[in-house]
Protein backbone atom coordinates (compact mmCIF):
# COMPACT_ATOMS: atom_id res chain seq x y z
CA UNK A 1 0.00 0.00 0.00
CA UNK A 2 1.37 3.44 -0.91
CA UNK A 3 1.60 6.25 1.64
CA UNK A 4 -1.26 8.00 -0.17
CA UNK A 5 -3.51 4.94 0.10
CA UNK A 6 -2.55 4.36 3.73
CA UNK A 7 -3.21 7.99 4.69
CA UNK A 8 -6.62 7.95 3.01
CA UNK A 9 -7.43 4.69 4.81
CA UNK A 10 -6.33 6.19 8.16
CA UNK A 11 -8.46 9.28 7.47
CA UNK A 12 -11.49 7.12 6.65
CA UNK A 13 -10.81 5.15 9.83
CA UNK A 14 -10.73 8.36 11.91
CA UNK A 15 -14.17 9.47 10.66
CA UNK A 16 -15.65 5.99 11.04
CA UNK A 17 -14.30 5.99 14.62
CA UNK A 18 -15.77 9.47 15.23
CA UNK A 19 -19.23 8.34 14.18
CA UNK A 20 -18.97 5.21 16.32
CA UNK A 21 -17.89 7.46 19.22
CA UNK A 22 -21.26 9.24 18.93
CA UNK A 23 -22.94 5.91 19.83
CA UNK A 24 -20.97 5.69 23.07
CA UNK A 25 -18.04 3.45 22.03
CA UNK A 26 -14.65 5.17 22.38
CA UNK A 27 -12.43 2.19 21.49
CA UNK A 28 -12.25 2.74 17.69
CA UNK A 29 -11.21 6.38 18.29
CA UNK A 30 -8.57 5.27 20.77
CA UNK A 31 -7.27 2.84 18.14
CA UNK A 32 -7.08 5.63 15.51
CA UNK A 33 -4.81 7.80 17.68
CA UNK A 34 -1.12 7.72 18.47
CA UNK A 35 -0.65 7.10 22.19
CA UNK A 36 2.38 9.40 22.27
CA UNK A 37 3.13 11.93 24.98
CA UNK A 38 3.26 14.66 22.30
CA UNK A 39 -0.19 13.98 20.81
CA UNK A 40 -2.34 17.14 20.69
CA UNK A 41 -6.10 17.70 20.72
CA UNK A 42 -7.79 21.08 20.16
CA UNK A 43 -11.38 20.20 19.36
CA UNK A 44 -14.84 21.74 19.12
CA UNK A 45 -15.16 21.80 22.92
CA UNK A 46 -12.37 24.39 23.31
CA UNK A 47 -9.99 22.03 25.08
CA UNK A 48 -6.26 22.14 24.44
CA UNK A 49 -4.81 18.81 25.53
CA UNK A 50 -1.25 17.55 25.16
CA UNK A 51 -0.44 13.91 25.79
CA UNK A 52 -2.32 10.70 25.14
CA UNK A 53 -3.44 10.19 28.76
CA UNK A 54 -5.42 13.46 28.75
CA UNK A 55 -6.76 12.84 25.24
CA UNK A 56 -7.91 9.33 26.12
CA UNK A 57 -9.87 10.64 29.13
CA UNK A 58 -11.52 13.26 26.91
CA UNK A 59 -12.60 10.61 24.36
CA UNK A 60 -14.11 8.56 27.19
CA UNK A 61 -16.09 11.65 28.30
CA UNK A 62 -17.31 12.39 24.77
CA UNK A 63 -18.39 8.77 24.28
CA UNK A 64 -20.39 8.94 27.53
CA UNK A 65 -22.35 11.89 26.07
CA UNK A 66 -23.74 9.62 23.29
CA UNK A 67 -24.13 12.58 20.96
CA UNK A 68 -25.72 10.59 18.15
CA UNK A 69 -25.72 11.82 14.57
CA UNK A 70 -22.98 11.71 11.97
CA UNK A 71 -20.10 13.92 10.89
CA UNK A 72 -18.24 13.45 7.62
CA UNK A 73 -15.35 15.27 5.95
CA UNK A 74 -16.09 17.51 2.96
CA UNK A 75 -13.58 19.37 0.77
CA UNK A 76 -10.89 16.93 1.90
CA UNK A 77 -7.32 18.02 1.11
CA UNK A 78 -4.20 16.01 1.95
CA UNK A 79 -0.49 16.81 2.03
CA UNK A 80 1.57 13.67 2.47
CA UNK A 81 5.22 13.35 3.40
CA UNK A 82 7.37 10.38 4.30
CA UNK A 83 6.11 9.93 7.85
CA UNK A 84 3.76 12.91 8.41
CA UNK A 85 0.55 13.89 6.67
CA UNK A 86 -1.80 16.86 7.03
CA UNK A 87 -5.48 16.49 6.30
CA UNK A 88 -7.71 19.54 6.11
CA UNK A 89 -11.44 19.54 5.53
CA UNK A 90 -14.81 20.87 6.58
CA UNK A 91 -16.57 18.53 8.98
CA UNK A 92 -20.28 18.48 8.13
CA UNK A 93 -23.18 16.75 9.81
CA UNK A 94 -24.99 16.93 13.09
CA UNK A 95 -25.38 15.70 16.64
CA UNK A 96 -28.29 15.51 19.04
CA UNK A 97 -28.01 17.28 22.39
CA UNK A 98 -30.79 16.80 24.94
CA UNK A 99 -33.21 15.83 22.17
CA UNK A 100 -32.31 18.84 20.02
CA UNK A 101 -30.60 18.49 16.63
CA UNK A 102 -27.42 20.54 16.33
CA UNK A 103 -25.66 21.29 13.03
CA UNK A 104 -21.95 20.62 12.64
CA UNK A 105 -20.09 22.70 10.06
CA UNK A 106 -16.52 23.33 11.20
CA UNK A 107 -13.05 23.56 9.69
CA UNK A 108 -10.70 20.82 10.76
CA UNK A 109 -7.06 19.84 10.44
CA UNK A 110 -5.67 16.47 11.39
CA UNK A 111 -2.02 15.47 11.43
CA UNK A 112 -1.11 11.83 10.99
CA UNK A 113 2.23 10.30 11.93
CA UNK A 114 3.61 7.07 10.53
CA UNK A 115 5.23 4.95 13.22
CA UNK A 116 6.25 1.31 12.79
CA UNK A 117 4.54 1.38 9.39
CA UNK A 118 1.16 2.51 10.75
CA UNK A 119 -0.47 5.93 10.27
CA UNK A 120 -2.12 7.30 13.43
CA UNK A 121 -3.60 10.67 14.40
CA UNK A 122 -1.02 12.71 16.33
CA UNK A 123 -2.90 16.05 16.31
CA UNK A 124 -6.44 17.25 15.65
CA UNK A 125 -7.76 20.82 15.65
CA UNK A 126 -11.20 22.20 14.79
CA UNK A 127 -13.31 25.32 15.06
CA UNK A 128 -15.44 25.60 18.18
CA UNK A 129 -19.02 24.35 18.44
CA UNK A 130 -21.20 26.43 20.75
CA UNK A 131 -23.03 23.41 22.17
CA UNK A 132 -19.76 21.66 23.06
CA UNK A 133 -18.15 24.34 25.24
Amino acid sequence: MTNEQAVLAATDNFYIALNILFTGDSQPMKNAWSHAADAVYMGPDGLYLIGWEKIEQMWNSVAAMKLGGRVNPQQLHTVIGTDMALITCVEMGGNEINGKSEVVSIRSSTTLHKSSGVWKVIAHQTDLLGYMN
